[in-house]
């Protein structure tokens, strides 16, 4: 009987202990997220395709929980910084690219705007080192 006892208080624990695994997934420490376009400093003019880039891991799709590997998201002049310990909002200035998409077609209105990339994990995370591109100043005429 003790072990049948051992063995459930074994699985409740690895049960709750589960969400806090899907918060902070490690990143390889060389990881580089950047814009491939456009530029810092930019101007462009109504609708513009913005392309992003990754290096030393993989693109995949929300929701796949592959190693080395999560799925983009576009932050349109945020000003405050993410709280790691939670998903990545998805609102107008938090864009997800859950089917593993690299690029997208913009349309801000005139004015300045920052634009940064962040990574997130399967389950919308940061990852841990945080995988973050600079984020860059564009302007729209």
């Amino acid at each position: 009987m003790r072990v049948v006892y051992t063995f459930l208080f074994a699985a409740a624990v690895a049960l709750f202990a589960s969400p806090a695994y899907a918060q902070g997934k490690p990143a390889p420490k060389d990881a580089v997220l950047y814009f491939v376009w456009p530029h810092n400093g930019a101007t462009v003019k109504g609708a513009f395709w913005c392309r992003f880039g990754l290096r030393n891991m993989g693109v995949t799709h929300a929701g796949d929980d592959y190693p080395n590997s999560g799925h983009h998201h576009l932050l349109i002049d945020v000003d405050e910084p993410l709280n790691p310990n939670e998903p990545i909002p998805s609102d107008k200035a938090h864009l997800h690219f859950g089917a593993g998409q690299t690029e997208t077609r913009l349309e801000l209105p005139p004015g300045k705007h920052t634009l940064q990339l962040v990574l997130g994990d399967a389950k919308h995370y940061p990852f841990n080192p945080p995988v973050v591109s600079e984020k860059i100043t564009i302007r729209v005429r």
